[in-house]
């Protein structure tokens, strides 16, 4: 199934509305409001590569397996890093929304730490939730800025287990999970 092409368009607007800030050196609104600290980062042909999602920051464990994520930004704090993932949601936020990225997060900068960039032990998300149409037809977003602490030990842990799965038997097939059914279908 192909990608919505609506988050997409969303997607490649907020990056360049964020570069232009990075150009300038200075933090987009909707980060000075929420009081974020540090910069933009501003190695744009780095960034160019790290969100790229057939290169982004990939690392090899030297067995051949190879882990890749494509991020968003990257804010700096001081030589740390901070990884500045931006999310479109039709909706307002459920008190469990951000939680269903945790694994994303954990995992971006565990690819950092890998490839030698110190990071700080948090992310941030940035929802955009649609507010309003003015009456010119322009949209209106409201921003909400969520912080995240972040687990390098539990992304080495989740790419371990999943390395084990796949290179172990195929467990038998669940009533339950939607998914077995592929399984089955396959065998």
């Amino acid at each position: 199934m192909g990608f919505p092409t609506l988050p997409r368009g969303m997607d490649n607007i907020l990056k360049e509305h964020f570069d232009r800030f990075m150009k300038k050196g200075e933090l987009p609104p909707e980060l000075k409001e929420h009081k974020v600290e540090g910069k933009l980062f501003d190695d744009e042909g780095l960034l160019k590569v790290w969100r790229n999602p057939l290169r982004g920051i990939s690392w090899e464990d030297g067995r051949g397996n190879v882990l890749r994520g494509a991020v968003d930004n990257i804010l700096m704090k001081g030589k740390r890093l901070i990884v500045l993932d931006y999310k479109t949601r039709g909706f307002a936020l459920k008190e469990d929304t951000a939680a269903h990225y945790q694994h994303q997060l954990n995992l971006y900068n565990f690819l950092l730490r890998k490839n030698g960039y110190p990071t700080e032990d948090y992310a941030y998300l940035l929802f955009y939730v649609p507010a309003l149409v003015l009456p010119s037809g322009e949209m209106v977003f409201e921003t909400e800025l969520v912080k995240m602490k972040v687990s390098v030990e539990d992304a080495e842990k989740m790419f371990k287990k999943a390395l084990k799965i796949l290179e172990g038997e195929i467990p038998p097939a669940s009533e339950e999970c939607k998914y077995c059914r592929y399984v089955e279908e396959r065998k």
